[in-house]
């Protein structure tokens, strides 16, 4: 399958140029996504357009990852309400080779077809602002800038928009210039809100390079609910162990609604339609054993964390579920559950009343909501289900003595470890 098929069935083009199916189909290409480095790791949504990346490189294309390390000093008013705090030029390089190191996990950047990874602080920084204005400013009209949605939204509201944001496409067009003189590129992909930027990209190398280009954007991805994918109640699920880890990362993916999970399987792993399609099958018949959700996870969190993560994340949750985890001993829960958030206390011979021990270690936000949640029969305490609030938990209940394993409803797992005197 050529890469627009494969794409296509995945259900990953929104909108694209007319003649991109023909153009992959036709030879091997060089395409690109940009990525912003506005924090020092990329998350789960970015995912969706490192993927793409990822399949072209499998189906023989060279791909290209461009980390905007001079576009992330301005920064991209796509999908903002308001302006971006501008970040410093050394935050920026720190972000960047953040995100350069998660790149590195996903795509290859050796042997015979390797992927490139470019930062576009090699020339935005050395271009002068007359020059720039001589040579890219004079191929737009102002009229044009201001018909792109995502300038009209920000006129509209109270603090509009600055020139340093307003002039952002421009930037971004002249990063696809750039990599069509320097690399053949003649392909951008992102997402749907990127639209008007990547078709800027294109008429600039017409009119500069006489060249034609293409673009193609995917979909921007909700969950079944709407609500905005890659967010939990707990935040971002970020690609950097140290900000998510890796059993946090599994139980993201193994707690896909129903609905959702086939849809993921699709974009974010690499598994074929044959193996999906049984997928939902097994799921339509034993819907309870959560088939799609437990493939899922386990390729999600294997591309990027690895082989050794995956497995340890897969077992501790194993573990979770069908374990009488009281029965067994300290050193195995921690060595089981090496991922899952913990917090130590120190010892009290009094005890704790379970309400307040919840939102100080973490489990819950706030009392009211430790309150609630045991009421409703939301926690559990070493499988133990509490549902007195004035409950008050000891050392004397903790497994050997030192450490309470919570449970917050079904999908999430808390330890909280005692320090004796």
């Amino acid at each position: 399958m050529d890469l627009y098929g494969e794409l296509e069935w995945r259900g990953l083009v929104y909108d694209a140029t007319e003649g991109v199916r023909d153009l992959v189909a036709r030879e091997k290409v060089t395409g690109y996504v940009g990525f912003d480095p506005t924090a020092a790791s990329l998350h789960v949504g970015n995912l969706q357009v490192i993927m793409p990346l990822a399949r072209m490189q499998r189906l023989g294309h060279s791909p290209i990852a461009l980390v905007g390390g001079g576009t992330g000093l301005i920064g991209d008013p796509s999908g903002k309400t308001v302006e971006r705090q501008l970040l410093t030029r050394e935050k920026v390089a720190e972000n960047v080779a953040g995100i350069r190191a998660q790149l590195e996990r996903l795509l290859d950047f050796g042997g015979t077809n390797p992927a490139r990874l470019v930062d576009n602080a090699e020339w935005l920084t050395q271009l002068g602002a007359i020059e720039f204005m001589r040579d890219v400013g004079k191929h737009f009209t102002v009229n044009a800038m201001l018909a792109k949605e995502s300038v009209r939204k920000r006129l509209d509201a109270a603090d509009g928009i600055s020139y340093t944001e307003f002039s952002y496409s421009l930037l971004q067009a002249y990063d696809f210039l750039e990599l069509n003189r320097r690399y053949g590129c003649t392909l951008q992909m992102g997402g749907s809100d990127q639209w008007g930027n990547i078709t800027a990209g294109m008429d600039l190398i017409r009119r500069v390079e006489g060249g034609k280009a293409h673009g193609l954007v995917l979909p921007l991805i909700t969950t079944s609910s709407g609500a905005k994918f890659g967010k939990t109640e707990s935040g971002t699920i970020w690609l950097d162990p140290r900000l998510t880890k890796p059993y946090e990362f599994y139980q993201f993916w193994l707690n896909a609604d129903d609905t959702d999970a086939p849809r993921y399987l699709r974009f974010f792993t690499f598994l074929d339609a044959e193996s999906i399609v049984a997928l939902e099958a097994a799921g339509a018949r034993e819907p309870e054993k959560r088939h799609a959700q437990r493939a899922l996870a386990r390729e999600v969190t294997r591309l990027v964390h690895g082989d050794a993560a995956a497995a340890d994340a897969e077992a501790a949750s194993e573990k979770l579920f069908s374990r009488d985890l009281s029965s067994m001993s300290v050193a195995a829960l921690l060595d089981i559950f090496a991922d899952v958030p913990s917090k130590t206390i120190a010892d009290r011979v009094e005890g704790w009343r379970l309400v307040h021990l919840l939102t100080e270690v973490g489990v819950t936000a706030s009392n009211s909501e430790a309150t609630r949640l045991i009421r409703s029969g939301g926690i559990s305490v070493n499988e133990r289900r509490i549902t007195d609030e004035k409950e008050v938990v000891s050392a004397a209940q903790a497994i050997e003595g030192t450490l309470f394993v919570v449970r917050k409803g079904k999908k999430e797992i808390f330890l909280i470890r005692i320090q004796r005197g």
